[in-house]
């Protein structure tokens, strides 16, 4: 079995994260409105019918706007923690709300998801892995520090989401003032370039061959500068920077099997011609940017 990934969006103003294999899809986190979702999805022949639940990380605006409305339209499970629901003043219907816990494992399908605690201001923050039989993606964003539950599980993966929100200097030079500067930084903010780099080159697992860098900063951070960051150390794994302004394409990530024993995994790209649709602007932004 193989997963298939993509990120509709990343960043502060909406973050959507749609993993699958064959058979079924789970979404992590509805930061974009339904309809610029399903727009999305589109554009890479990707369906709402196959997705069979939605997992949220925290209450944030840009991780649950659009929550409400697909989670009703599709009538889709959402797994969330009490505190959550609780800090989000979610209206969902009660009968589509689940809970999990830490290091729990939920199958959906073949799809085995893994909630684990994270550092970040929420009431009850998480990050995910998904896994399907020998292949596992996480999805590591919105998070402080690397604290032991990232570290355990970013060295099983195969391929990851991960943050890498800004940069030292342009903070430091930007206009944000000092209280929102030490926010970011305080050990429950974001990572910066710096510290992702660090975890991505002292606990990379040898089969993880795909990096899709996340939540990027709009002010302080650059595309082209965390990728060459990153590229200098990439060795065999692939780096991507997943856009604040659109879908990324679609990611095959399958673990290749060769003369008896399991190599590294191997990540296709799905190539989707483009259609050249608009692509909508966002009007929903959080603290950080």
């Amino acid at each position: 079995m193989s997963l298939y990934i993509t990120s509709l969006n990343s960043g502060s103003n909406g973050n959507c994260y749609y993993l699958a294999n064959e058979e079924d899809a789970v979404l992590v986190d509805v930061g974009l409105n339904c309809r610029e979702t399903e727009k999305r999805m589109a554009r890479l022949g990707l369906s709402m019918n196959k997705v069979r639940a939605i997992f949220i990380s925290h209450e944030h605006s840009d991780h649950i706007s659009g929550l409400p409305v697909i989670a009703r339209k599709y009538q889709l499970p959402v797994y969330i923690t009490p505190g959550t629901l609780t800090g989000g003043r979610l209206t969902l219907q009660e009968e589509l709300v689940r809970t999990f816990n830490a290091h729990e494992c939920v199958h959906i399908g073949e799809l085995v998801i893994t909630a684990f605690p994270k550092l970040h201001d929420a009431s009850e923050p998480h990050s995910f892995i998904v896994s399907c039989r020998e292949v596992t993606v996480g999805v590591f964003t919105d998070i402080g520090f690397p604290c032991e539950n990232l570290i355990k599980y970013f060295k099983r993966c195969h391929a990851a989401f991960l943050e890498a929100n800004y940069d030292d200097d342009m903070l430091d030079r930007g206009r944000y003032p000092y209280f929102l500067k030490k926010r970011i930084r305080g050990g429950y903010g974001h990572l910066s370039n710096k510290q992702a780099l660090e975890l991505f080159k002292t606990c990379r697992p040898p089969h993880m061959s795909h990096l899709l860098l996340s939540h990027l900063s709009r002010d302080n951070n650059s595309p082209d500068l965390v990728l060459e960051l990153f590229r200098s150390s990439a060795g065999d794994t692939e780096i991507v920077v997943a856009s604040r302004d659109c879908e990324t394409n679609i990611y095959h990530i399958k673990a290749v099997q060769g003369k008896g024993m399991r190599e590294h995994a191997r990540v296709e790209e799905v190539r989707i011609p483009a259609l050249n649709l608009p692509v909508a602007e966002h009007v929903q932004y959080s603290l950080f940017q």
